[in-house]
């Protein structure tokens, strides 16, 4: 068993839509980045190459590469899924905390769960999602960003 953490963070900015998990969530602002700035998908994708000692997300997809330019981070995250299955792993579990001041993402926690285990091709159990704020405390509680924790868990077959 290989376990792997993965870490990312991203500002929130007008004119740019605030994707999770590959879900649009309803809110004012975005996150501003080279692709759709899922910051969820790069946590989570940093966790599985971490696990995997295979690099990270800049490694395998470079924001100087115009090909990632705008591009859905779930196409990344399946792109990372089969990287790992030609390397013979399996996933065990995927567990992150979203902080984010505001909105409010129970709503959402469902379908981004679902977005990520089809993916993945892995059940829904095997992903979880927690959201938390920070009480109006550094950059992120004055509502200017959101960073994202993930760890997962590898099986080598």
């Amino acid at each position: 068993m290989k376990i792997g953490f993965g870490y990312d963070v991203h500002p929130l900015v007008r004119g740019r839509k605030l994707i999770l998990g590959g879900v649009e969530i309803s809110f004012e602002k975005g996150l501003a980045g080279y692709s759709d700035a899922d910051a969820l998908c790069h946590a989570i994708i940093d966790a599985l190459f971490g696990a995997s000692n295979l690099g990270d997300i800049g490694y395998h997809f470079p924001d100087t590469d115009q090909k990632y330019k705008d591009i859905s981070s779930l196409i990344l995250l399946e792109k990372t899924a089969k990287i790992l299955r030609d390397k013979n792993f399996q996933i065990i579990n995927i567990d992150s905390t979203i902080v984010l001041e505001n909105p409010q993402l129970q709503k959402y926690v469902k379908e981004i769960r679902y977005n990520i285990a089809k993916k993945l091709n892995i059940k829904i159990e095997q992903i979880s999602i927690k959201a938390t704020r920070e009480e109006g405390l550094g950059f992120v509680g004055k509502g200017e960003g959101i960073k994202v924790y993930a760890v997962a868990l590898l099986k080598k077959l």
